[in-house]
């Protein structure tokens, strides 16, 4: 069977949760480093709209929705003049969830106790400690995650090597503008939430989310996807996204097409009222989500169509 799809899935949300790392030996990719002077100039002079942006107007007051990209590369950090224009007309950002909350950490070691514990062989454990030296990370700088959530990470570092690093991710960029200007951020949804979809309960499953996460990883799918992902994201091509034979490149089973629409379809719905909530209040609302969730049957622009938005697409 093929993993293309299932690791294609995985990618629009894990690398949300990718801890800080650091290379450890010369024919290792770069560690991302915060911009020079230099860089910064020169990235903001050179900044253009990359993604896909929609302006949604209801009761008098104007939103966005922007779809982000969890991995990326230094010059996507810096917003074009489309995004610019929402962060200047908003006054609150909603991410899926607020990594750099100060009860993250303890949340997501919550939400690990709750999932199925998963031993491991001698063989899976010798999968994993491979995948950590591809990485370019000690054996042992994961060993207090989940084993899935070990291989989730690691599929998230193989696409350093094709020059997209989850420090350069749009969330993380526009978590850290909102905490500079002192706005407010809210979560769309839960840390457990989220991390339910990526932990099975039943050990049987989590097993097999460990072994087909491997499978890409080992097989040098993870990264080719993620390059497809981050090219989709660049070019705003929701009409790839939504085709996901051609996503993969696969013929995907009815197992990866179940887990495809568990993480992305069957999320949105919420995500789309949870919006919907936040622009309730008064306050018009930057919403930053992954641009895999604009994508599909149940996309989040037609969602909040329905709920009585005005939906425009800005680029």
């Amino acid at each position: 069977m093929s993993v293309r799809l299932f690791a294609s899935t995985l990618c629009a949300l894990l690398a949300l949760w990718v801890p800080p790392l650091q290379a450890l030996a010369q024919d290792c990719p770069p560690v991302a480093a915060p911009p020079t002077p230099e860089q910064l100039q020169q990235g903001q002079a050179k900044a253009r709209d990359r993604g896909a942006l929609w302006k949604l107007k209801k009761d008098g007051r104007t939103s966005y929705l922007y779809g982000t990209a969890h991995v990326g590369q230094l010059d996507w950090i810096f917003p074009g003049p489309n995004l610019r224009q929402a962060l200047r007309e908003t006054e609150v950002l909603a991410v899926e969830v607020d990594v750099t909350a100060p009860d993250t950490q303890r949340e997501m070691a919550e939400a690990q106790r709750s999932a199925a514990p998963l031993p491991l062989s001698a063989e899976e454990q010798q999968r994993l400690d491979t995948q950590a030296k591809a990485a370019c990370v000690p054996t042992q700088a994961l060993a207090h995650l989940h084993p899935v959530m070990q291989a989730v990470t690691y599929v998230a570092l193989s696409g350093r090597r094709a020059g997209l690093d989850p420090a350069f991710g749009q969330e993380m960029a526009l978590l850290g503008a909102a905490r500079s200007l002192q706005r407010p951020i809210v979560a769309l949804e839960t840390i457990g939430l989220q991390m339910s979809v990526l932990l099975p309960k039943e050990e049987a499953k989590a097993r097999r989310m460990l072994h087909m996460t491997l499978e890409g990883l080992e097989k040098g799918e993870s990264p080719r996807t993620l390059e497809r992902l981050g090219k989709a994201w660049v070019e705003g091509d929701l009409a790839l996204l939504g085709d996901i034979e051609t996503l993969c490149q696969c013929k995907p089973s009815e197992e990866e097409r179940a887990f495809h629409k568990m993480l992305n379809d069957d999320r949105n719905p919420h995500l789309a009222r949870r919006i919907a909530e936040e622009h309730g209040k008064g306050k018009p609302v930057l919403a930053a989500v992954g641009l895999l969730h604009m994508s599909g049957p149940q996309a989040l622009p037609g969602l909040l169509k329905a709920q009585g938005f005005e939906v425009e697409r800005l680029h």
